[in-house]
């Protein structure tokens, strides 16, 4: 009975086990994300291209508007080493990493590359499928590298390209050097830090690129989605990595070309934008940087913003000794609703030592102390001022 009631448990198991049906293969990591296998000489590597027609638009850029651009001019005003040259040949570069922090443990995973051919964009994504495909990915890179007259990049000098620079050392390959690196990040921070927000890539893409992105992921997370998928394999998930890669390249080279057109042409610019477009003249043509800022306060620039432009133009005015210009920028400037010392000072300092008029003078600097009282400014202030006024009243009584 028992050994009867024995094989009766072994059909049963049986028949359960041959009605559970088998679990389906996964399906191959490049049918999933849209790419191929690559051999690259030094092993196999995920390779996902796409092609852009330069008509496209990437919000309200169209791609084509890079080809534009002054390289000349943005070179300089972007302070890269030496002129970027031949739009043609630039080589647009952002990578995925397995940490936020950089140092030799840290691997970028990912690499999105793009560059102009014939009438296309040309953007290609390499991808490890686990950390011992790091040669096969690099071996991918070179030739990309060793063809670009250029490197753009967003905040690449302080991460993407010292992490790639290392991950090159440490597997024994030489890191092109001399490669002129273009780094949109400073910039940006030139033209937009008094005007927006912030200056994050996510930022300039929805504000002047004019790109609201979809079931976008955050970057923070990206490392935790591959180590996920070196774990499980499941590479679903690792769809909205590679799509954040691709869109951070389009923001690149559509902020690119607004830089281009914004050099160029200050038609369709914000009163922000053209303040924050003198401040990235200033450096490399001051004439340029001045205009930008009259076309600000022109356009109705108001706020902290207005302020900055009027004292930065002012600044210059003095310099260039054109004092009736300087004074009338101090003159509004001290009209501002919050109290600010520096053209106070600066309209009694051209009183008192440009005109000799120490009655003007005592008056500029009386006001102003009453008003820094008022505004309880520091005391340090206070007491300059009041240095100034004991001085001119002591002038005053010695003249008379």
């Amino acid at each position: 009975m028992a050994a009867h009631s024995l094989d009766d448990l072994r059909r049963v198991i049986r028949r359960i086990e041959t009605r559970r049906p088998k679990r389906p293969a996964a399906q191959p990591i490049e049918e999933v994300l849209g790419g191929e296998l690559v051999d690259t000489g030094e092993g196999q590597l995920l390779v996902v291209r796409r092609e852009f027609p330069l008509s496209h638009r990437h919000g309200r850029q169209p791609l084509g508007a890079v080809l534009e651009a002054p390289l000349d001019l943005l070179s300089a005003v972007a302070r890269a080493e030496r002129p970027v040259e031949d739009a043609r040949r630039l080589l647009f570069l952002d990578a995925e990493t397995t940490g936020l922090a950089g140092g030799t443990g840290t691997y970028a995973f990912l690499v999105g590359a793009a560059w102009l051919e014939d009438d296309r964009l040309i953007l290609t994504q390499h991808f490890m499928r686990d950390f011992d495909e790091e040669p096969a990915l690099l071996a991918a890179l070179r030739p990309l590298l060793e063809r670009a007259s250029g490197l753009v990049t967003f905040n690449g000098a302080t991460f993407d390209l010292p992490l790639l620079e290392t991950r090159f050392l440490m597997t024994r390959r030489r890191w092109p050097a001399t490669l002129t690196h273009l780094d949109l990040l400073r910039p940006a921070r030139r033209v937009w830090t008094s005007c927006l927000a912030d200056c994050r890539l996510a930022t300039l893409e929805r504000e002047v690129v004019g790109v609201v992105r979809e079931d976008d992921i955050a970057g923070g997370l990206i490392p935790a989605l591959y180590f996920d998928f070196l774990r499980s394999r499941r590479a679903a998930p690792l769809g909205r990595v590679l799509a954040h890669n691709r869109d951070d390249i389009l923001t690149l080279v559509g902020l690119l070309g607004w830089f281009g057109k914004a050099l160029t042409s200050r038609e369709a610019l914000t009163a922000g934008e053209l303040g924050g477009l003198g401040r990235l003249w200033e450096p490399v043509d001051v004439e340029r940087a001045l205009d930008c800022y009259r076309a600000a306060l022109a356009a109705g620039l108001s706020g902290a913003p207005a302020q900055a432009v009027r004292l930065n133009l002012a600044r210059w005015e003095k310099r260039f000794a054109r004092w009736d210009a300087a004074c009338s920028l101090w003159e509004a400037a001290a009209r501002d609703a919050w109290f600010d010392p520096r053209p106070w000072e600066e309209l009694a300092k051209f009183h008192e030592h440009r005109r000799r008029d120490f009655v003007t003078a005592h008056a500029v600097v009386n006001d102003a102390l009453g008003l820094a009282e008022d505004a309880g400014v520091a005391s340090s202030v206070r007491e300059a001022f009041a240095y100034r006024r004991a001085r001119l009243q002591r002038r005053l009584l010695a003249r008379d």
